[in-house]
Order: C-alpha cells, then structure tokens, then sequence
C-alpha cells in the first residue's frame, strides 16, 4: 500500500542517507508476485533481462520497461520496484539491460531492445503474458529508445516484427526526443556512427500511424528539458497521430519514475496515469 503523505515525509532522511534505490526496491511489494531473474535474450552478456509478473498470470497485458543512464549507465536491478509496481497491477514486466557507452555505441542499445522485444514476443506466454499485447514503457535514455523503436520500423524488422502490430502503446517518461546539436562529448562519441545525427532521433520519425503515445516530464526537469515532450507530441499530433501529453508540477527528472514507487506516489500520479494509459490501449488493441 502507498505510504500515506506524512510517513513519506518522515522517511525522506533515511532515503537520503542509503541508497534510495536500494531502498523503494526493498519496500516494493512481494505479495502475489513472481520474479525470474537473468534470463538470457542474446550472447551479450548485458542482453539479460528480469521478468516480474502476477503470480496467478493468464495471458496478462505485457510491459517491457527501458531505463536511462544516458545510454551509458544502468542496470536492471535497481527497477524492481518498476516492475513490481506494474505486477501488483496485472501486468507483467520485462526490465532487460542493454549494451552501453564506452563499449558500445548507437545503433547498439536500439539493437538490444530490438532482440528483448522479439524475446518477450516469442516466449512471454510461457510466463502468462499475452504476446499480442505489449507496451513499453522508457525513463530518459529508455524513452527515447522505446519511442525509436516505436517509431522507426527498421530496428524491429530482423525479427520479422511490425511495431504496429505488436505494440499496443508506448509511454515514454522524461525522454529525450528532439535534442539535437549534441552539447556534451559523451553524446558526440555515443551518436557519431550514425553519421547524420537526424537519423539519431525520434522526432525525425514522427508518423500518424503509429502506436499511441503516452509522453509525460516534469516541468522541473533540468536534464531532459521538457520541450522534448512538447515537440514530439506536437509533431505526432501534426501527423494525425495519437498522443497524450502530460506535464507535472514541481517534479524533476528522477522524480517522475521514483514516484512509482509506494514511498513516493503522493509526488504525483505518473503510476495512475500511466497504467490508466495502458489500460485503455490494450482495450483498444483487443477490440482492434
């Protein structure tokens, strides 16, 4: 159950003084809920990824859940509270690594999603999912990877999937979308393979036909600035696409996905809003 206002506030010195992803990890719930950890989806050894799902699952709506790091840094591990947030609601959700900067460079973490997509596709049923029924959901460099294989058909095509088919939405959360000149020379070397860096963006494949999109931030965020949401949203929308937009006050770029956490989800309604969204297009993709 979601710490009450007041509690919340009193544990804001414990989270500051451990490590606060350590911490809304161990308070995630644990009731009804399955785990399966370092399941392989590729030889890579980043292409491993976790699965949390309801305990009683039959056919349940799927999320694949990409993290940030700024395609440099992360690890699966620190999501479990994502995914048993998402599984204490009847979903179940694949949280998979990815190759990352300095080893790697674009176009190999989209690669890696790519394979983890096709991964979940083949064998989520085995696991109660419904393989005609996933969403993704992306936090910062996870957004703009989930909204690139969204949009861009070409990273899922090797495994004979149509992202059209086989998504039933995409959320993407504090992403980054339309962020070119590159100002850092981290994201120089991450991004110069791919020669013409339009080719690097989401806004660049901005299409009507696409699955819906579910973007959110905060309009406090500093690191991704929030007019990446109001582009892509404006330029999905400008296409006759389908788009929601969301915009919430006073939180920050880690804020908004640590408010899924129980500890934290008096901050603002990113979990509501976004299972809400997921909600209502795995209706519309059911009765498609």
């Amino acid at each position: 159950m979601p710490l009450s206002r007041r509690s919340a506030v009193l544990l804001l010195p414990f989270l500051s003084a451990c490590s606060p992803v350590a911490v809304l990890n161990a308070l995630a719930p644990t009731g009804g809920i399955a785990e399966r950890r370092g399941i392989a989806y590729g030889a890579a050894p980043r292409q491993v990824l976790d699965v949390y799902r309801p305990e009683d699952a039959v056919a349940a709506p799927v999320v694949v859940f990409f993290y940030g790091g700024g395609w440099a840094d992360g690890d699966r591990s620190q999501y479990r509270f994502v995914g048993a947030a998402l599984a204490e609601r009847g979903f179940i959700c694949v949280v998979p690594d990815y190759r990352v900067y300095p080893a790697s460079r674009f176009p190999d973490f989209l690669q890696d999603a790519a394979a983890a997509i096709a991964w979940t596709h083949a064998n989520i049923a085995d696991l109660g999912g419904n393989p005609g029924r996933i969403a993704l959901v992306g936090h910062s460099a996870g957004a703009h990877i989930a909204t690139m294989l969204t949009l861009d058909r070409q990273w899922l095509a090797p495994h004979g999937l149509d992202p059209d088919r086989v998504l039933a939405s995409t959320t993407g959360l504090a992403g980054p979308y339309d962020f070119l000149p590159l100002e850092e020379p981290q994201l120089e070397a991450i991004f110069a393979p791919a020669g013409d860096l339009r080719l690097t963006q989401p806004i660049t494949f901005a299409r009507g036909d696409a699955a819906p999109l579910f973007l959110a931030t905060g309009d406090q965020d500093t690191r991704v600035l929030p007019r990446n949401t109001q582009r892509l949203a404006e330029a999905v929308r400008a296409a006759g696409g389908r788009v929601q937009a969301r915009y919430y006050a006073g939180i920050g770029h880690r804020l908004i996905l640590g408010s899924f956490a129980g500890a934290l989800r008096w901050y603002a309604p990113v979990l509501h809003d976004v299972t809400s969204f997921l909600d209502e297009s795995e209706d519309r993709k059911a009765a498609a």
